[in-house]
């Protein structure tokens, strides 16, 4: 009896504390929102103003007449999407080896791209930026493809890892048995079993690729720059215009967002099984 009555207060207590969690995370994105609908005024007054204003769509039509959103828009889909589909094709090869022919040290290999993770950025900025300024690659959309590819590589294969690690070898061999090459192996037995897998390493490795700032901030100037370089040049020596930077970061986002919305079953899946198991 006692057990049963704990019980549902354990589950309303996670309940409630998850919520919590919930409204503290999204409450900063519900403030940009709505900061980007007031007057430079309004944006920075005190107390803070939250329906009580003059709501106002000024900023978005000066963020657009000041800056062409939709090429920094196109270079943040070709950027992102590249990067994954050139990540998927080594991240496959490389998962597909170390989960079905693994040797002593596959694990020793897997942590130490892992590893890789942990190291700050701009640890190798310096040299990094002096190759790409004497191969030609700064503000151009290859180099920065190749960047985000490889800085999001180990993700890719990790959990294209532990999806793999889940298929029964039995079936590869049958395929080999009936006279499977290596490359139709895995293109016509591996990659159908491993679709849910696949599906949310890339939606993971898109939305990791749209928010990267550090290098696309450093590497990039106009021709290549995606989106975040797009909030970036809302900061001035004049100081942060609000308003305008919350209009330009909502339209920034807004469309990893929705993505984010409509694909949450798979990246929670991706989240939870393929990066953490």
């Amino acid at each position: 009896m006692e057990k049963t009555f704990k019980s549902p207060l354990k589950h309303i207590a996670f309940s409630v504390f998850a919520w919590l969690v919930g409204l503290m995370i999204f409450f900063p994105i519900f403030w940009m929102v709505l900061t980007s609908f007031k007057s430079e005024l309004d944006a920075i007054s005190m107390p803070p103003m939250f329906f009580d204003f003059d709501w106002t769509l000024a900023n978005y039509v000066e963020v657009q007449a000041r800056s062409n959103y939709f090429k920094f828009a196109m270079n943040s889909v070709v950027l992102s999407v590249g990067s994954t589909l050139i990540g998927l094709v080594f991240a496959v090869t490389c998962a597909w080896a170390m989960a079905f022919s693994p040797t002593k040290r596959t694990k020793n290999a897997l942590l130490w791209m892992l590893s890789t993770k942990m190291m700050p950025p701009v640890g190798v900025l310096v040299p990094i930026y002096l190759v790409f300024r004497d191969w030609g690659l700064l503000d151009n959309r290859f180099g920065i493809m190749m960047v985000l590819f490889l800085m999001n590589l180990p993700i890719m294969v990790w959990m294209l890892y532990t999806y793999f690690k889940e298929i029964p070898k039995d079936i590869l061999e049958a395929a080999r048995m009936d006279g499977a090459t290596m490359p139709k192996e895995i293109l016509f037995v591996l990659l159908p079993m491993a679709v849910p897998g696949i599906a949310s390493t890339m939606l993971l490795n898109i939305i990791l690729a749209w928010n990267e700032a550090f290098w696309t901030l450093n590497l990039t100037t106009s021709d290549a720059a995606p989106l975040t370089a797009f909030i970036a040049s809302y900061s001035s020596p004049e100081g942060l215009f609000w308003a305008k930077l919350s209009a330009a970061s909502t339209m920034a986002v807004a469309p990893i967002l929705i993505i984010g919305w409509f694909s949450q079953k798979q990246l929670v899946r991706g989240l939870t099984f393929g990066a953490v198991k």
